[in-house]
């Protein structure tokens, strides 16, 4: 079965594993210094510190908010367009109904008018007739703004972002 030699060669290379491992732990700790400060307690800086600025124009003013009828002046539906894919998956505007309603017409269209589709009782509730403003308010945050409302989308933060959406649904309107 077992004589003296194999079990000498198996203890000798269970020693010699933990040898390799302990020499590897020290290699390690050797070669990457884990500790808060380096060789003889100075600090080491990793990495480059990169200027930005920041420090300097922390004592500007922040840009003044711009209204939502000067954003909207300005407006680009071809933007607008391409933000509006967001709400194609639950939108149309072929004057087709999907999860949502068509927003053929949208612009100017009395709130909850669409025949064929039920809405929730809080759009009416808070809006009479979707001019630019009301779409303006509603797309920045549907929930706060038509409380109770079906449509589960966060809403658009960036007013260039809806009022190119709004420009866009305008357009094809006309």
């Amino acid at each position: 079965m077992f004589d003296t030699m194999t079990g000498t060669k198996i203890i000798g290379g269970l020693c010699g594993t933990l040898l390799v491992f302990l020499l590897g732990n020290w290699a390690a700790d050797v070669l990457y210094d884990t500790s808060a400060g380096g060789h003889g307690g100075e600090e080491h800086a990793r990495g480059y510190v990169i200027d930005t600025g920041a420090d300097e124009g922390a004592a500007a003013e922040p840009e003044p908010e711009m209204s939502f009828e000067e954003v909207f002046a300005s407006a680009d539906a071809g933007r607008g367009e391409r933000v509006f894919n967001k709400c194609r998956a639950c939108h149309k505007v072929d004057g087709t109904n999907g999860t949502g309603p068509h927003l053929d017409g949208v612009v100017g269209r009395e709130v909850g008018s669409v025949g064929d589709f039920s809405y929730s009782g809080a759009l009416k509730e808070n809006f009479d007739v979707w001019t630019p403003e009301n779409l303006q308010a509603f797309l920045e945050d549907p929930r706060n703004s038509a409380s109770g409302t079906k449509m589960s989308f966060a809403g658009l933060d960036d007013i260039e972002d809806r009022a190119n959406v709004i420009a866009y649904l305008q357009s094809v309107s006309e």
